[in-house]
């Protein structure tokens, strides 16, 4: 709908058109340029001083690169997710407290921090921080109830909608969840007048959410014409691990600028408005009158600022680079695990390295990780470890600088059968005396992390686990599960990306191409236990990760048997699932937070 003035002028959006006789010429505003800087940060839960130092460090830089913007991901202060921390109201308060020494250091700019605030019950909140002014407090209104978030247990929803106006340019700012929302805040504060939508996150990673991330906030910047500025946490938080990628989309679609992947780092982007008020049409008006609920409102802030300076430092453009799946995963592996071994203040990990391809991979993130000084491998033979696995163990460890210790197990397990002798007597060897081995193990790899300190590193795939391959307090004690949610035909394509990458075998080839096995007893295989992986891994991502049923997963050619068995073997497997080291979440439905199903449970879908 166009809008007649007196002076003879007619809006559309934000350009002004001169009617005159026999044409017509266009007179756009002049552009409005406001640089924003994202702060992509690794912050820790509970680390309230130690976040508060990093915001503040990463201020005193944006500032030197004259900002007007500088945001912070989602509870930035506190780290995500803080979980029933936030029943203490102490750390309620030390977080508020934290947040006013942030305000201190935001002279002569803009912060967007996350924090939690404390008033009328608690808040995922956004700050809105300006000269060492709190200028406002903006409230999460969407709270994630799925997967691994749990937002409803702790937070009250928000129910207003400021737009800030800084420097001429009208912006909005919401919390994750709330610019995934179709028609959700951002479509409100845009309706409102923001030209720019600011949206800071706690967003953790699995595999190809990335692009799921950035195709979502290009139907939101069309949906709101406007721009979006997205800015993502990185680190590893226990299970999760955020990888950072922050990125800013404008409102025709197009990717301005994009955050590295899985690293910290200070994202720099000049906005580029035309800082007018929009027209609303009556349709807009009506939509706007729809979305809101009751009792909501919208609010304009007007954001006091210091002159703008002309001359601002030069930054340097960063080139897009997509990861291929095999390194984004690799990456995902090592952030997550060197962030779990620091930030928990271990001196170093251990690791049962058996020449397999599991322990391979983990030994190898692990050295990529945190330094092959801090890496320490065990080999524990017994009479059933072929001559290839010892070879391999020791070329393995070779190859990445560790030193392996050997210690034999047949003198323990030998003592073991001694003592069950007469209770065991008449009865046939069986999965008891194997897993007994693995026991042994298990037992001597935490004596060396008690002697000096070391995380015990788990070795068992998301396979494995899915199944129960795994002995409770044996190959599944420890301290940590790398690739507990990584599946075994994605272990043998991380080990073949990173000898690619190393241009050698860094890890050996043999261990690539020999059958898998446990060695507990003679010429044993998985595959006398388990279909074949290549089999086996799709008819547990179906059963998993996408909740098939089995009449679905007949359909993708299984055999009744088959399907039968593999379905038995997970059901009966939660047990042992629920007692397993915490693991990094690099598939959509990972075990743990995101799956959670009774132990005790007679359903079967067969």
């Amino acid at each position: 709908m166009c809008v007649v003035n007196k002076a003879g002028f007619t809006n559309i959006n934000s350009s002004i058109i001169i009617i005159h006789a026999k044409e017509a010429f266009i007179r756009r505003p002049p552009l409005k340029k406001i640089r924003t800087v994202l702060a992509q940060i690794n912050p820790t839960v509970g680390d309230l001083r130690g976040n508060m130092r990093k915001i503040i460090s990463c201020i005193k830089r944006a500032r030197k690169l004259k900002a007007d913007i500088v945001a912070f991901p989602e509870l930035a202060v506190t780290g995500y997710p803080p979980e029933d921390l936030l029943l203490k109201p102490q750390f309620i308060q030390d977080n508020i407290d934290a947040l006013h020494k942030i305000k201190a250091a935001s002279k002569d700019i803009t912060v967007i921090a996350g924090f939690v605030d404390g008033n009328d019950g608690i808040y995922n909140a956004a700050a809105v921080i300006s000269n060492n002014r709190l200028i406002d407090v903006y409230h999460k209104k969407h709270l994630p109830n799925y997967g691994v978030f749990d937002e409803y247990r702790y937070f009250k929803s928000g129910g207003r909608y400021p737009v800030y106006k800084l420097r001429g340019i009208n912006i909005g700012v919401n919390v994750c969840e709330d610019i995934w929302i179709e028609k959700g805040p951002a479509k409100i504060q845009a309706l409102s007048g923001a030209e720019v939508i600011i949206n800071i996150n706690a967003s953790p990673y699995h595999m190809g959410k990335a692009l799921f991330r950035e195709n979502l906030i290009t139907s939101r910047a069309l949906e709101c014409d406007a721009i979006i500025v997205y800015v993502n946490m990185v680190g590893g938080q226990d299970e999760l691990v955020f990888d950072g990628g922050s990125i800013v989309i404008d409102s025709r679609g197009n990717l301005v600028a994009e955050g590295s992947r899985f690293r910290e780092e200070l994202l720099t982007v000049d906005l580029e408005v035309r800082g007018t008020e929009k027209e609303l049409t009556r349709k807009d008006k009506r939509e706007l009158k729809t979305l809101l609920e009751r009792n909501e409102r919208i609010e304009k802030i007007t954001i006091p600022s210091a002159p703008a300076q002309r001359q601002k430092p030069a930054y340097r453009k960063k080139k897009f680079r997509k990861l291929p799946e095999q390194e984004e995963v690799y990456n995902a592996l090592l952030l997550g695990t060197k962030d779990y071994v620091h930030k928990n203040g271990f001196k170093g990990v251990v690791i049962g390295m058996s020449g397999g391809v599991d322990s391979a991979l983990v030994a190898t993130i692990a050295v990529d990780a945190i330094g092959k000084e801090n890496v320490h491998g065990l080999f524990m033979p017994s009479i059933y470890t072929s001559k290839e696995s010892r070879e391999d163990a020791c070329s393995h460890g070779g190859n990445l600088g560790i030193k392996i210790l050997t210690i034999p197990i047949d003198s323990i397990f030998k003592s073991y059968m001694e003592i069950l002798s007469k209770p065991f007597k008449g009865m046939k060897p069986d999965i008891t005396e194997e897993n007994l081995q693995a026991r042994v193990r298990g037992n001597i790899l935490m004596a060396f992390s008690n002697k000096f300190g070391w995380l015990v590193l788990t070795t068992g795939n998301k396979s494995e686990m899915s199944v129960g391959y795994a002995t409770l307090y044996g190959d599944m004690a420890g301290g940590f599960a790398v690739i507990r949610d990584v599946p075994k035909t994605l272990v043998y394509k991380l080990c073949e990306w990173r000898n690619e990458k190393a241009g050698k075998d860094m890890i050996p080839e043999r261990i690539l191409w020999k059958e898998p096995t446990a060695e507990l007893k003679p010429d044993q295989r998985d595959t006398d236990s388990l279909p074949p992986y290549p089999l086996l891994d799709p008819i547990l991502k179906a059963y998993i990760e996408e909740d098939r049923g089995f009449d679905e997963i007949m359909k993708m050619g299984c055999e009744i048997e088959c399907a039968q068995r593999v379905i038995t073997m997970i059901d009966h497997a939660e047990y042992k699932r629920r007692q397993a080291p915490p693991g990094i979440k690099i598939t959509p439905r990972a075990f743990g937070k995101d799956r959670r199903f009774p132990i005790t449970n007679k359903y079967r879908s067969y």
